[in-house]
C-alpha cells in the first residue's frame, strides 16, 4: 500500500508579487511561497491528500521561510534539503489590471536547480501512488539528471506519474530548448496538465484538442488542458469532452493552474484506479472539480495562499 498519496519533485522558491506603491511611490513586493510542484501539493494537502516534497532551497531566510510554510500545510519535508552553498530561487511576479502575470528571475543558479541524483530518496519515490513533476526543475543540470532519475524509479514502482509543465521563457536559453526540454519527459507521463498558451510547446499543434490527441497517440492516458475563463479540455483515447469554467472575477491567477490540477489529481487518488481504466466522462468530471479548485484560488492574491479547503469546492461546486 502506497505510504503518501501524492510525492512532487520540483521548484520551491519565493514570489514577490507586486502589491501597489509605497507613500514615497515606490513599487511594493510581498512575499509569496510558491513553485508550481509545490502549490500543487498544498492545494492537495488542503483537500485532504498526504503529501510529500523532493527538492532544495537555500539556508537562508527564504529557504527557512519556505519549509515552514510546507511543514504547517502538513506537507513531508523529509526530503526537502537546505543547502548553504546556494540562494533560494526568487521570482518577481508582475501582475497587470486582467490578473495576468510576467516573470523576472533571480537564478544563477538557485538552490531548486542543484538537487542531484545522489539526493533522490527512492523509497519516498516507491510508496507513492502519484509521483507528479513539472519542467522548471528539467533547464538545469544536475537538476535535470535528478528528475529522470526520479521517473525512472517511478516508473520501475508503477507509480501514476503526473506532469504539469510550466513554459517560464527566461530559464530556457532559447525557444527550441524548451521545446526539446519539456517534450523529453512526455515518455514517461500517465496524467499531463497543459494550458492552451504551451500546446505548441508540447505538441507540434496549437489546437487544444489536436494537441490532446496527439499526446494520447504517444502514450499519454489523460489530458487536460486548461482554456483560462474557458474552463478545460480533456481528451482521452475515447473522445474529447469540454468543461466550462466556473466564472469567477480573478484578482491574481498566480496556482491557477496548479489548483486545477490539484483538483484532478485529487480525483484520481480518490476513484483508486488505474489512470487508463477511467472513462471519459469521468475524467471529464475530474476537470469540474478542477475548475472549481482554481476558480476559489483565482479569488485571492498569492499561490499558495489562495489555495482552497475540501469543504469550499463542494460548496462552490453545489452553488
Amino acid at each position: 500500500m502506497p505510504v503518501n498519496d501524492v510525492t512532487a519533485l520540483g521548484e520551491l522558491l519565493i514570489d514577490f508579487t507586486f502589491a501597489g506603491n509605497s507613500q514615497s511611490g515606490m513599487r511594493l513586493f510581498e512575499q509569496n511561497p510558491g513553485g508550481a510542484p509545490a502549490n500543487v501539493l498544498v492545494a492537495l494537502s488542503r483537500l485532504g491528500m498526504k503529501t510529500a516534497f523532493i527538492g532544495k532551497v537555500g539556508d537562508d531566510m527564504h529557504g527557512h521561510f519556505l519549509k515552514d510554510v510546507l511543514d504547517q500545510n502538513h506537507i513531508g519535508t523529509d526530503s526537502l534539503l537546505i543547502d548553504r552553498d546556494f540562494f533560494t530561487t526568487l521570482a518577481f511576479v508582475n501582475i497587470s489590471e486582467n490578473g495576468e502575470r510576467s516573470f523576472s528571475f533571480a537564478r544563477k543558479p538557485g538552490a531548486d536547480t542543484m538537487l542531484t541524483k545522489e539526493e533522490i530518496p527512492e523509497k519516498l519515490i516507491r510508496e507513492s501512488k502519484i509521483f507528479h513533476v513539472g519542467s522548471l526543475s528539467l533547464t538545469n543540470e544536475p537538476s535535470k539528471a535528478a528528475t529522470f532519475h526520479a521517473l525512472d524509479i517511478a516508473k520501475k514502482a508503477g507509480c501514476i506519474i503526473s506532469y504539469d509543465p510550466n513554459y517560464r521563457a527566461p530559464l530556457w536559453e532559447n525557444r527550441r530548448a524548451a521545446i526539446e526540454g519539456m517534450r523529453s519527459v512526455l515518455p514517461y507521463v500517465d496524467v499531463i496538465k497543459i494550458s492552451d498558451e504551451e500546446t505548441d510547446l508540447l505538441t507540434p499543434e496549437k489546437d487544444p484538442e489536436r494537441a490532446g490527441k496527439y499526446l494520447i497517440n504517444h502514450g499519454v492516458k489523460a489530458a487536460f488542458i486548461t482554456l483560462g475563463k474557458n474552463g478545460a479540455c480533456v481528451v482521452h483515447k475515447d473522445g474529447c469532452e469540454y468543461q466550462p469554467a466556473i466564472s469567477k472575477k480573478a484578482v491574481d491567477t498566480t496556482g491557477a493552474g496548479d489548483a486545477f490540477c490539484s483538483g484532478v489529481l485529487y480525483r484520481i487518488c480518490t476513484e483508486g484506479e488505474k489512470v487508463e481504466d477511467f472513462s471519459l466522462p469521468q475524467l471529464s468530471d475530474f476537470a469540474r472539480f478542477g475548475n472549481a479548485v482554481a476558480s476559489l484560488c483565482v479569488e485571492r492574491r498569492g499561490g499558495i495562499p489562495a489555495m482552497p479547503a475540501l469543504h469550499e469546492v463542494y460548496e462552490r461546486l453545489n452553488s
